[in-house]
């Protein structure tokens, strides 16, 4: 366990209910905390469909997602908004 781990996990707590994330996606995560660290609130969509993509490279590299997010379908886009939403969520709770 990192300093990264607690991060993921506070991300992690501020998804909506109804997500679901991907199995085994720890390192997805720690993902999400970078861009926490780094974006904080000003994190987007795109920065999340980046680090997912990078993610996902080591996962399955022929996903069909593995595009720009400008060249993705909007019900696509749609699945990046709950995590960014939520990376946004645990940055205003780390700055009360």
């Amino acid at each position: 366990m990192t300093y990264l781990d607690p991060l993921a996990d506070l991300i992690r707590s501020c998804l909506p209910p109804d997500a679901e994330p991907p199995e085994e996606s720890a390192a997805l995560f720690r993902m999400y905390a970078v861009l926490l660290k780094a974006k904080g609130a000003e994190v987007t969509d795109e920065d999340v469909h980046d680090a997912w993509s990078a993610w996902m490279q080591t996962v399955n590299s022929a996903h069909e997602a593995l595009i720009p997010y400008a060249d993705l379908d909007p019900a696509t886009r749609a699945f990046d908004a709950p995590y960014a939403e939520a990376i946004r969520r645990a940055a205003r709770q780390m700055s009360r």
